[in-house]
């Protein structure tokens, strides 16, 4: 294990440019970066979810000999415990951009793109750990990939994503619709019976965005549309009200990120964009702490990449997996980030 020296100071005065308004005070606090035991596979694009017990990292893509990469249907799990990882058998189908969540003390996969396409699915797939086996959900109400999930008092959301056609869905339902088939899409299952609903969806539809659960309300920040990979986008659902509002934006616009909620606060990790005079991997650590109503800046991550995964275990937040460069490019990393301040 390797310590790095990655310290770096964390204003709690950091305030978004676009507030227009100077801190009220400001207060520096530390976090630490530690590699932690690779990921037995270098991959992208990959979902990562957490028991409690382990973490669990699934799908995505592997390189290949030749220009087309797999889908990658190998399981692995990690145990910060003893900084370890074990294989967990195969995932049903292979899978990218899917989402995954765990409820209940089980592992539920939801929606994504088949194998090592682009075209959206709406399978559900669930993973007894305690039994070893995997069975089926009742399929999303609308298939897509590169959506958020979050889980609230046991039911999993589904916000967001790309569909096989989303010009050909209704706009109260799915958002406006975008060239890339981008959708605000919002719908809701309960594993306890099965069952998918639909609710309000996002103001704005987008894709390769994340979503945190914090208070109750859910948070989906960033992501991308056709022609801008750099939103900064961040709105906020309340399930009481069934009613969404505007949070303070993302401080770097970026997609394909990861996104996990921890000690209070809204956690944002890495990601990618691709423009005119700017190719490059994020290693942008970034929170936001709804009781002050602002953005944190963390210590880079040590590693940039994108298509990564997160999740928080313990009193820390475990960073896996991802590409280092824009597009087809494939990671071990494991970061963990510990010491974080509240």
């Amino acid at each position: 294990m390797t310590t790095l020296s990655r310290y770096r100071r964390l204003s709690l005065g950091f305030l978004l440019a676009a507030c227009g308004t100077p801190p009220a005070s400001e207060t520096t606090v530390f976090a630490r970066w530690e590699e932690r035991a690779p990921v037995p596979e270098a991959r992208t694009e990959v979902s990562v979810a957490s028991d409690g017990t382990l973490i669990y990292v699934i799908g995505g893509f592997r390189a290949e000999p030749g220009s087309v990469p797999s889908a990658p249907r190998a399981m692995f799990a990690y145990d910060p415990a003893t900084d370890a990882w074990t294989s967990r058998g195969q995932i049903p189908e292979g899978v990218n951009h899917a989402g995954f969540a765990a409820v209940g003390g089980r592992l539920y996969i939801v929606g994504g793109f088949r194998e090592n396409t682009f075209g959206p699915t709406g399978a559900v797939r669930i993973y007894d750990p305690a039994a070893d086996s995997w069975s089926d959900g009742a399929p999303m109400l609308t298939p897509r990939g590169a959506l958020a999930v979050a889980v609230v008092e046991g039911k999993i959301h589904a916000i967001g994503g790309n569909t096989a056609d989303g010009a050909g869905l209704p706009p109260h339902e799915h958002g406006a619709p975008q060239g890339d088939n981008s959708v605000a899409t919002h719908e809701v299952y309960d594993p306890a019976t099965n069952v998918w609903t639909r609710l309000a969806p996002m103001p704005t539809p987008r894709n390769h965005t994340g979503a945190a659960v914090i208070g109750g309300k859910i948070h989906v920040v960033a992501g991308r549309v056709s022609g801008n990979m750099e939103l900064t986008t961040h709105e906020i659902y309340d399930p009481v009200s069934g009613v969404w509002t505007a949070g303070p934006p993302v401080p770097t616009g970026r997609s394909g990120i990861a996104v996990v909620g921890h000690g209070g606060k809204v956690y944002v990790f890495g990601g990618e964009t691709v423009r005119t005079g700017l190719s490059k991997t994020f290693d942008e650590a970034e929170r936001f702490d709804p009781a002050a109503g602002r953005w944190e800046r963390l210590p880079a991550m040590p590693t940039a990449r994108h298509g990564l995964g997160a999740a928080a275990f313990g009193d820390a937040i475990y960073v896996l997996s991802g590409g280092p460069e824009p597009g087809f490019a494939f990671g071990i990393a494991n970061e963990r980030l510990g010491d974080v301040a509240p």
